[in-house]
């Protein structure tokens, strides 16, 4: 699965801070290169008459009916899985932000680096959660491909071609080396040119590495053994 951007809302009965908690959280992804819509309410009626699941939540706690708290509740009920951070001028009222599971709180009026730190560490849940993906841009387009959605990557000249479960290919211009920080474990530099998912590989032999669908890919002499130890400790941490 592809999840094409990071969905979020902002709830604030106060028109300024409304705009200011938008304009923030928007310049802020904007500024990480993510894919994101951002959509604001002036009430948490509003809110819960918009429905939908939503990645990311920001939400004033002091609302006329029904409050923030409240409005928690009854996302919660309704399915809603998304990261929620209240917005309070009262420390105190977060006290029973437990119930809800919210991921954080956020005092009022805002102080621009807690801002950035609690945005940016939601993010990284976000990423998490979905198992880790990467951000694919060719021109003006963006993709948000999970990891566990590759089986491998290869460079070809100047572009990097990612191979996919469903079959389906991606080409970008960027460089293997690139490529490789922004992955996890789970995936081997098993050649100069090629990055393989580790948990997609059903054998390795006679300098083939063999995929699903009888796809094959090289693993270089010299990466050989690391590269069967890598398997082999792949394959131990995924019993557990």
């Amino acid at each position: 699965m592809v999840i094409d951007m990071i969905n979020c809302a902002v709830c604030d009965d106060e028109p300024r801070m409304l705009e200011q908690l938008t304009g923030c959280l928007t310049a802020l992804l904007e500024e990480r290169s993510l894919s994101f819509h951002v959509e604001g309410f002036s009430s948490g009626a509003a809110l819960l008459e918009r429905g939908g699941d939503f990645d990311l939540i920001l939400l004033d706690i002091r609302m006329e009916g029904p409050d923030g708290m409240e409005t928690a509740r009854r996302l919660r009920q309704a399915g809603d899985r998304g990261l929620l951070i209240f917005v309070t001028a009262l420390e105190e009222l977060v006290f029973d932000a437990f119930a809800v599971e919210a991921f954080d709180y956020l005092l009022k009026p805002l102080d621009a680096a807690r801002f950035r730190q609690t945005v940016d560490r939601a993010l990284r849940a976000l990423e998490r959660r979905s198992g880790g993906r990467i951000l694919v841009q060719r021109g003006t387009l963006r993709r948000m491909i999970p990891l566990g959605d590759i089986v491998y990557g290869e460079v070809l000249g100047r572009k990097v071609y990612l191979h996919l479960r469903d079959g389906t290919t991606v080409d970008y211009y960027e460089k293997l080396e690139n490529l490789e920080r922004q992955v996890d474990g789970r995936f081997f530099r098993c050649h100069r040119s090629y990055l393989v998912n580790l948990d997609d590989v059903l054998g390795c032999g006679g300098g083939r590495v063999t995929l699903p669908r009888g796809g094959e890919i090289p693993v270089s002499r010299l990466r050989e053994r690391e590269f069967t130890q890598a398997l082999l400790r792949r394959m131990r941490e995924r019993s557990f």
